[in-house]
């Protein structure tokens, strides 16, 4: 049991041997997930898009195939999680469409009205102080900018809070939940989906 909780609580921020099992773990077991929330960005056509919690950087690749226009800045506070990120996306980044930094949620690096889209896969988990997290990604949207959430728990499913339990700083939030940080943080136009049979959640809202 040592070794298993020490394996997942590298979803957190993946360090070393394990951290890097994890890492390789999300771009292929979060997959259909991602692909399901995506579907969900409609009408849009974003040129700068921040994807936050970058993890393994498949999401970052499938955003720069999704909109060929825009440029992603991809963000993780995990030093792998960049390094893994930049080797997947190679190719973008030398064609000048990808940027992959080290930060904080808290205290994002970007200036005010950086970006039409922001994306949250798997992560809002770990966010410290979900508000003002969210008022930071706020802060960095366009005037109708668009920031997507897209977890794995509704916040309510057995597995999850199984694992809230064992994963240090893990608080899987309720819809409920999110829209209300959302609306306290500035935003307008806050609406979700389900996934029929499973706890999936996608979360849109509007600056």
């Amino acid at each position: 049991m040592g070794l298993y909780k020490n394996f997942v609580n590298q979803t957190r921020k993946p360090e070393g041997f394990l951290g890097k099992m994890m890492v390789n773990g999300m771009n292929s077991g979060h997959a259909k997930l991602a692909d399901w929330g995506m579907a969900h960005l409609k009408g849009i056509a974003p040129s700068s898009i921040a994807e936050l919690g970058c993890g393994g950087g498949r999401n970052t690749a499938e955003l720069l195939k999704r909109y060929p226009q825009a440029k992603v800045t991809a963000l993780d506070y995990s030093a792998l999680s960049v390094e893994k990120t930049k080797e997947y996306n190679k190719d973008m980044i030398a064609a000048g469409r990808c940027t992959v930094v080290q930060g904080n949620i808290a205290e994002l690096p970007f200036e005010d009205g950086a970006f039409d889209l922001a994306t949250a896969f798997e992560t809002v988990y770990f966010w410290p102080g979900l508000e003002h997290c969210f008022s930071e990604v706020c802060r960095v949207l366009k005037p109708g900018g668009t920031f997507m959430i897209c977890n794995e728990s509704d916040g309510t499913d057995d597995t999850s809070l199984k694992y809230e339990k064992i994963i240090k700083g893990m608080k899987c939030y309720t819809v409920d939940e999110l829209f209300s940080a959302l609306t306290e943080a500035g935003f307008t136009e806050v609406k979700s989906d389900s996934y029929g049979g499973k706890p999936w959640i996608t979360v849109i809202a509007r600056k």
